[in-house]
């Protein structure tokens, strides 16, 4: 595995979606991506992967994306790591709007295209 690839965790209910974003995150050379699909398992994952970056849903059964970027933050191993929200229920304009965040938080409507998505992921990863 090439060294400079940045370590990708995605967090999403999705399987479609994660995978599609997986292979086109991957395609593009810079990233190397892990999914998880269950919430409940996000923290155990990201613990393991210590990610550079994760992309997170905000809603997904059981624990939502608020429940998992909380239980991250307090793992010391884990709190610099820069989340992105992925959602549905805000629109793109919402965003835009607030520049790019929401209380605080950074966060990328879905359907988001792969420009988009590497363009946030470059714009807030730990370089």
């Amino acid at each position: 595995m090439n060294k400079n690839k940045k370590k990708i965790l995605i967090v999403d209910d999705e399987k479609d979606f994660v995978e599609m974003v997986k292979w086109n995150l991957e395609k593009t050379g810079g990233y190397k991506v892990t999914v998880e699909t269950e919430s409940k398992y996000a923290l155990d994952v990201a613990k393991v992967v210590e990610p550079d970056l994760i992309l997170l849903d905000v809603m997904m059964p059981g624990m939502d994306g608020a429940d998992v970027e909380y239980q991250i933050k307090k793992e010391e191993k884990l709190k610099d790591i820069p989340i992105i929200f992925l959602t549905a229920i805000v629109k793109e304009e919402e965003i835009e709007s607030e520049d790019g965040a929401i209380a605080g938080h950074v966060f990328l409507a879905k359907p988001v295209t792969l420009k988009q998505l590497v363009d946030c992921i470059e714009k807030n990863i730990k370089k």
